[in-house]
């Protein structure tokens, strides 16, 4: 009977410590890169009023989103016009832990200058190493604990290709020991361990002199599990081993803004363009392969913000301002707001729930109905843009200002 006791006992405090294990928000929309929450046991409430501010820090202009570990906060950072910083924060306190400078910096083409030329991809952490793509299309890894570098890629030395239009702006990705980036003007594996690259990828496959926007994600679709890339001109799945294109489609955007991350449901993949109009792609396999055909389309246009999907509806912000519902299998355009809200919003859901993050500060906590828009609560948490993605780890918010980071906790 001790035996048993005690067995108890210490299974009821495994249980417990790993219950209250912090949650992690490690790269580009979360733990499954798709803007949802499934690792949490927090019950989101059902308004905003509980949300506290629990410190904030001043950076320097940066859109990417903050990777939030178990103990660290890290920080990508455009400095002067001419430094990139990254940093590293403790997370129950805010207090800097290091950083690390390097110089790098460039201009973005006129018309999209308003929003800044700062850094926009967001880091990827794995393993004890933090993995930052520079806007001049540099990914170094850095040593998370010391902030010391491990090595870097020029993928413009390395490829011999041009600084892109916009800079690094996708985001990488992690799987098995490998990064998959979109750089260099195509679709590159490499090792984690050392950045040697193992294969190149849908070499030049880009419009207007740049790379891609659009971050890559990996799922079994049709059968087979894949990298997904959608490019300034096309969306197609390639074979992890060795990069080979098994489907590719083409995606109307004009001048090749192909912003959003796509969106995976079931044996499809939804994605929407700027110029173009929302799409469905229905991925199959025949004895020649693997193909794509076009489900449908409408003229609903998305622009920077990645959708969520939700018991086969699509939400997303678009790029009249305004949020819309889309039936998956159909297309059908369930709602769209009379109010316009912001030029971007980044969203995170929890079951039939929302958060919403507005390039203008607000926050928006929102309830996924395909009948109509319902907005539960919304509140003002920055004067400042806030164009970075939202990263949500339980009960704890991290906002990234344009010039500043934020720790919030939401719990009446």
């Amino acid at each position: 009977m001790k035996y048993i006791a005690l067995s108890t006992l210490l299974l009821s405090f495994s249980s417990n410590s790993l219950s209250s294990a912090p949650i992690t928000w490690e790269q580009w929309r979360g733990p499954n890169r798709d803007g949802k929450i499934t690792n949490s046991d927090f019950v989101w409430p059902d308004n905003l009023k509980g949300i506290k501010k629990e410190w904030n820090k001043k950076l320097s202009e940066g859109y990417s989103s903050p990777i939030v570990t178990t103990d660290r906060v890290f920080t990508v950072e455009t400095k002067n016009k001419s430094d990139e910083i990254t940093r590293a924060f403790d997370r129950k306190s805010g207090k800097q832990i290091w950083e690390l400078s390097w110089k790098g910096s460039m201009k973005v083409p006129f018309f999209a200058r308003k929003n800044g030329s700062w850094v926009r991809s967001t880091p990827i952490y794995s393993k004890g190493t933090l993995y930052v793509g520079g806007i001049r299309d540099v990914l170094r890894a850095i040593d998370g604990k010391t902030g010391k570098e491990k090595w870097r890629v020029d993928f413009v030395e390395q490829e011999k290709s041009t600084v892109p239009t916009f800079g690094f702006v996708s985001s990488p990705l992690i799987s098995n020991d490998h990064l998959y980036v979109q750089a260099g003007a195509q679709i590159v594996k490499i090792k984690c361990s050392d950045g040697t690259k193992v294969w190149g990828a849908m070499k030049d496959n880009r419009a207007m002199n740049g790379s891609a926007f659009s971050s890559l994600i990996i799922a079994e679709v049709a059968g087979k599990n894949q990298l997904l890339a959608q490019t300034r001109e096309e969306l197609a799945g390639l074979d992890l081993s060795n990069g080979n294109v098994m489907w590719r489609y083409k995606v109307k955007a004009f001048r090749g803004m192909n912003i959003l991350t796509p969106t995976v449901i079931g044996d499809t993949l939804f994605t929407s363009s700027y110029g173009g109009g929302s799409f469905l792609f229905k991925v199959g396999t025949d004895q020649k392969g693997m193909n794509v055909s076009k489900t449908w389309s409408n003229k609903t246009e998305g622009y920077m913000s990645s959708p969520i999907s939700h018991e086969g509806y699509v939400y997303m912000h678009g790029r009249d301002k305004r949020f819309h519902c889309i039936e998956a299998s159909s297309g059908k355009v369930m709602w769209s707001t009379e109010n316009k809200f912001s030029e971007y919003a980044s969203l995170v859901a929890n079951k039939e729930k929302a958060l919403a993050l507005t390039a203008d500060g607000k926050l928006l906590l929102l309830h996924l109905d395909p009948s109509k828009f319902k907005l539960i609560d919304s509140t003002k948490i920055s004067d400042k843009p806030t164009w970075a993605h939202l990263a949500v780890c339980g009960e704890e918010l991290f906002i990234r200002e344009l010039k500043g980071l934020t720790k919030l906790n939401w719990n009446p």
